[in-house]
């Protein structure tokens, strides 16, 4: 060697370089174990793991040998507990390598390489960071610290373990895990996550039943999910089983939350979080124009820009560019500005500039001339004012060197006439509104304005009209300040035109505004108008933007992806999103998400009103509309099929000309479908033109998954009642039969079966006289599992049976499946359990042949059913669960929710009854809000089977008494079963 140090890159070739040793880690919040890096670690023997544990729960600290013999052995250590403690910390040391085992003062510590080595240690770090940003009002982070540390947890702590220590530190942190739990759960009741919170508590409370403080969060659950009588029911429990159990009453606060909930305190119904107060900030006239009397709301913004126009005089000088997110003229930026430059003006003592740079009209202001108004604003003589551009910038900076100065320059056309009006040195400040978002303007603090609150809509509409009008006619004047689209300048002039015409009433202007052909003229007042500032806008826009806006609104839906837009302006998608990007600078277009756009319903009526009027030739708007159709039809449909392969309803879809998008996955083409409901929905209604209705009805066939996810069933009801209304009224049978069929699916999936009946009927007697299969298949199939609903088991086998041979005809193998597993269903309940077996077995495996994985979990759901039916647990268990995977992979909460349901029906057969509340409390969780009342009714009585089972007795009967009321109202057969579960508690 030549004696030099080396670094890393100056090693000789050959020479070998000494690997750091992996950290160690190590875990007691379940079996007690060690790991290097990703390696684990051989701990020993249970008495060696029991010293390991009390070396890790000392923290570091050291531990005499006489505290380890009373930690593994106690009074029962043997002759050789000394020996023994020698021998285990020695083979210890030789596991985790030298350094981590020490010897000290006549004991042993284990010395972690770093804080987090210890999964206790870093739940305490989480629980510390939990309570700070629970004390600080952050309760997301709050609850995310909580979880993560819950997370550490893997089983029982210390699991295996001997010893009176390890008996006691168990004991310990599971009471501590507990109470992690429990404020994890208040934080979610805070936060208004008490449907969810309800299935967890019932599990816990099954484990831990004289645990009150799990009681009282169910009973503050259940109370805030409407479940009033349940809570109540939740403390006539408690208290029964404290009596039996403990010979004691419930604890103050439990008894203080039962009289809460009998007298329905308003302060339980929803948590409430404290408002802060914003700053109070003095007011002094400068050349700034007056502020709005009437100003309203904005706290948010007035509080940001009031604190960094402020922070200007202390730190350097600062640039902020004020714009509206929805991109449009009225939404209050001027209002704003002007209010908060009031507000800031005691920060810049030495004057505040104003000056309307006319950005948005033909002719802005030039800033030449802006420079020598202000120079001679401030002080100097028209003399003195030099000629030139540059001249001038540099004599107004100059000046405004060592001063405090505000300038409020409004309504900016670009950053290009802003940048010579911006003072130069620290202690003043710039404040800019435009419709155009200033980007490139450096230094800039952006802040993006969009329209008003419902709240604050209604506050700024209530000033101007009077209190006592608005109070009288609250509903119409909501419906006002919506028909306004919470812009500020529409409201404004909404509101002057009802106060000075006092024989109106709220409604009649309602009425007027509901119009959305008539709206964008009825908002003019005087020299206000809505209209006439979009169209400042629009006038400055190219002949590509002017033709990309106005077919843009075309569309209906809350915004528009970009792959669309491109469809419905037939462009190539990156030509479009420049040119929608460009909108969007204008302040005409917002970007909703990277890759979503969407207009302000304001400026949507008005780019139609320019549709109809400047787009030439008209047949361009029925084009565009059609490629937009196509689009969502040709890529739903690709949704369908890769969901359902070998499924033939793509083949019988009608035929499209503009292409769709292509997917990798399920996945991607779940999150599609899903991330485009609403736009393709309203697809759907604007399609109701005879030469669209075709495509239009297949597109809501094809994106079913909408309605049996219960993610949409409503809007997708609605949206089929339209288009068969639109096939009724074109006379187009086979239209109207595919509409039937949707529709007829929809009142199934929500338990209207009377309804779906109908449907589905009407749909097959058109589909016959059109002679169209696809329909004729599916009205069979789902009259045939419609009357097992409805008791009617023969005419259900008759509907399946001409099904399956519908589906064979056309071909169709997976409907044929789901014919066949329906017809299970039919045979289980007739009492043939091994024809039912059969069947289910005979299509599930033909959809597994077809690879059709979302199908197949419905057979698999017939499969289970069957199965419980004969005693086959455990291969029944195996089935449901495979099929609720797969529903929750696939969104469809219908489903997933029912087979929680039949899990629940299986836990009970199988004598499971903890099992079966928690599976069916959380299905009737999923089951609010879908499914209908029947389905609810069904899970009401299994959980109330369930809770009774685990003595909650009070409780299941008021959740036997809800399902009665649910029966009796449908008039259903189930009414007599739920009617025996009560009797034998009301004779008590």
């Amino acid at each position: 060697m030549d004696g030099r140090p080396r670094v890393p890159e100056q090693r000789r070739p050959g020479s070998a370089a000494v690997a750091e040793p992996a950290a160690l880690r190590f875990g007691v919040l379940g079996p007690v174990r060690a790991w290097r890096g990703g390696e684990s670690l051989n701990t020993g023997s249970p008495q060696q793991r029991a010293l390991l544990a009390a070396l890790l729960l000392r923290e570091g600290r050291t531990a005499t040998a006489a505290e380890l013999i009373d930690a593994l052995w106690g009074t029962e250590a043997p002759s050789q507990a000394l020996a023994a403690v020698r021998t285990y910390a020695s083979r210890l040391r030789k596991v985790l390598g030298p350094g981590a085992l020490v010897s000290e003062s006549g004991g042993y510590a284990v010395r972690a390489p770093a804080p987090d080595a210890l999964d206790l240690a870093t739940a305490q770090e989480l629980a510390a960071g939990a309570e700070k940003a629970r004390a600080a009002g952050d309760l997301g982070r709050a609850r995310e610290a909580l979880n993560r540390a819950l997370a550490l947890w893997d089983g029982e702590p210390l699991a295996g373990v001997p010893g009176p220590y390890a008996q006691a530190q168990r004991a310990r942190l599971e009471e501590w895990r507990l109470q992690l739990l429990e404020s994890r759960l208040d934080m979610d009741l805070e936060q208004g996550c008490h449907a969810e919170a309800v299935s967890e508590l019932t599990a816990l409370t099954a484990v831990h039943p004289l645990r009150e403080r799990l009681r009282e969060l169910l009973m503050l659950a259940l109370y805030r999910s409407g479940r009033q009588a349940e809570a109540l029911a939740v403390y006539a429990d408690t208290r029964r089983l404290l009596a039996e159990e403990l010979g004691v009453d419930p604890r103050p606060g439990l008894r203080e939350l039962q009289q809460r909930i009998l007298q329905a305190d308003p302060a339980l119904a929803e948590p409430s979080a404290p408002v802060a107060e914003p700053a109070v900030v003095a007011v002094r006239p400068a050349q700034l124009p007056a502020s709005v009397p009437d100003f309203t709301g904005r706290d948010t913004f007035v509080t940001e820009l009031t604190e960094v126009l402020a922070s200007a005089s202390e730190t350097e000088g600062r640039v902020m560019a004020v714009s509206a997110l929805a991109g449009i003229g009225g939404v209050g930026k001027t209002t704003l500005a002007v209010h908060v430059a009031h507000r800031a003006r005691a920060a810049f003592p030495d004057g505040q500039l104003y000056v309307d740079l006319m950005g948005a009209g033909q002719r802005a202001a030039d800033p030449e001339t802006v420079l020598g108004s202000f120079l001679r604003a401030l002080g100097t003589a028209d003399s003195a004012v030099p000629d030139s551009l540059e001249e001038r910038a540099a004599l107004y900076r100059s000046m405004l060197d060592g001063r405090r100065v505000l300038v409020l320059l409004d309504n900016a056309r670009d950053a290009a006439q802003v940048r010579p009006l911006l003072p130069g040195t620290e202690g003043c400040a710039a404040l800019v509104t435009s419709r155009v978002r200033m980007v490139d303007l450096a230094g800039a603090h952006l802040v993006d304005l969009d329209v008003m609150s419902p709240e604050e809509a209604l506050s700024l509409f209530t000033k101007i009209v009077g209190g006592e009008r608005v109070a009288a006619e609250r509903e119409a004047a909501l419906d006002v300040v919506a028909a306004c689209g919470f812009l500020p300048l529409a409201i404004r002039i909404a509101a002057s035109r009802l106060a000075a015409r006092r024989t109106w009433t709220v409604a009649v202007l309602a009425a007027k505004l509901a119009d959305e052909r008539r709206r964008l003229d009825e908002l003019q007042a005087g020299d206000l108008a809505v209209k006439a500032t979009f169209e400042l806008g629009y006038g400055q826009l190219e002949p590509a933007q002017a033709r990309a806006f106005r077919l843009l609104g075309l569309a209906d839906g809350p915004d528009l992806s970009l792959a669309a837009a491109a469809a419905l302006l037939n462009l190539a998608v990156e030509e479009a999103e420049d040119l929608l990007e460009s909108l969007v600078d204008t302040s005409l277009l917002e970007s909703a998400a990277p890759g979503r756009y969407r207009f302000h319903d304001l400026v949507r009526l008005y780019a139609r009103a320019c549709a109809e009027r400047d787009e030439q030739p008209p047949g361009e708007r029925e084009a565009a509309l059609s490629r937009l159709l196509d689009f969502h039809l040709a890529t739903t449909a690709r949704v369908y099929a890769i969901e359902r392969p070998g499924d033939r309803l793509v083949d019988h879809l009608a035929p499209t000309e503009y292409p769709g998008l292509a997917f990798e996955d399920r996945h991607r083409a779940q999150d599609w479908l899903y991330a485009e409901a609403d736009c393709l929905l309203a697809c759907v209604r604007r399609s109701t033109r005879p030469d669209l209705l075709r495509r239009a009805v297949d597109l809501l066939w094809a994106a079913v998954d909408l309605t049996e996810s219960g993610a949409n069933s409503r809007e997708y009801e609605a949206t089929g009642a339209a288009v068969r209304a639109a096939a009724r009224a074109a006379a187009d049978r086979q239209a109207e039969a595919r509409a039937l069929v949707t529709l007829a699916n929809g009142h199934h999936l929500t338990g209207r079966f009377e309804l779906a009946d109908e449907e589905a009927t009407e749909a097959l007697r058109l589909a016959d006289a059109a002679g169209d299969p696809l329909p004729r298949c599916w009205a069979s199939n789902m009259l045939g599992i419609i009357a097992l609903y409805q008791g009617r088991f023969a005419d259900g086998e008759r509907h399946l049976t001409r099904a399956i041979d519908s589906f064979r005809s056309c071909g169709d193998r997976a409907g044929e499946a789901s014919a066949l597993c329906n017809l299970s269903r039919i045979r289980l309940a007739t009492g043939h359990t091994e024809s039912a077996v059969t069947l289910a077995q005979q299509g599930t495996g033909m959809y597994d042949d077809m690879g059709h994985a979302l199908k197949g979990a419905n057979g698999r759901y017939a499969l289970g059913l069957a199965l419980t039916q004969c005693g086959r647990y455990d291969q029944a268990a195996d089935r449901l669960q495979e099929a609720l995977a797969v529903f929750r992979d696939s969104r469809q909460r219908l489903w997933e929710g029912m087979s929680l349901f039949r899990l629940a029906e299986l836990d009970l057969a199988a004598g499971r009854p903890a099992r079966a509340a928690v599976n069916a409390e959380t299905a009737l969780a999923l089951l609010r809000g879908i499914g209908g009342d029947w389905r609810r009714g069904n899970a009401l009585t299994v959980l109330g089977r369930a809770l009774n089972g685990i003595g909650q007795i009070g409780r299941a009967q008021v959740c036997w008494q809800e399902a009665l009321e649910i029966f009796e109202a449908l008039d259903a057969s189930e009414a007599d079963d739920v009617r025996a579960l009560l009797q034998p508690r009301a004779a008590v």
